[in-house]
């Protein structure tokens, strides 16, 4: 009984770092597929009475999708960094496991919650497209402001992961 906790103990690190991956792919993915569905919503909707705005609006509805690449990335780091991926000869505390999952969690949240609001942002920016083409540009950067949430939950995330030492 003593060597299964034992074991059990060993493992529990990578555990929390699986854990952390997830979150930082699932939450940001999952914010991302919510986000890009919302504004092609919108973008249907104006494809329906103008097909010939369809690069505009798919330039614009694929924005909430850099969050899912986000969170990929962080858990791709986060993995490799505990050897769980390529060198699997790190070894992984518990408190080092539950650092790196904690670490993931900043663009797990921030990546769910802007890629959300980046959609919503998206839509009202196609829609924006439907009735004055040539602001495109202004109704690019109206989304992108959104994405300065993702991009410092990202930051943020990475260098934590930085400063945690394995092995």
């Amino acid at each position: 009984m003593e060597s299964i906790i034992s074991t059990m103990a060993g493992q529990l690190g990578q555990v929390f770092v699986v854990l952390g991956a997830a979150l930082a792919a699932g939450m940001a993915g999952s914010g991302s597929a919510w986000g890009i569905g919302i504004a092609n919503e919108a973008a249907a909707g104006i494809l329906t009475e103008d097909p010939k705005k369809f690069v505009s609006a798919l330039i614009l509805l694929a924005l909430p999708g850099t969050q899912g690449i986000y969170g990929f990335l962080i858990a791709i780091i986060a993995l490799r960094q505990a050897g769980i991926m390529g060198d699997a000869s790190a070894v992984v505390t518990i408190w080092q496991g539950l650092a790196i999952g904690a670490a993931c969690l900043p663009i797990a949240i921030a990546g769910f919650y802007s890629a959300i609001w980046q959609g919503k942002s998206s839509a009202a920016s196609i829609l924006l497209i439907s009735k004055r083409p040539e602001q495109m540009g202004k109704a690019m950067v109206l989304p992108a402001m959104c994405e300065t949430y993702a991009v410092l939950g990202l930051l943020v995330s990475f260098l934590m992961l930085r400063g945690i030492k394995v092995g």
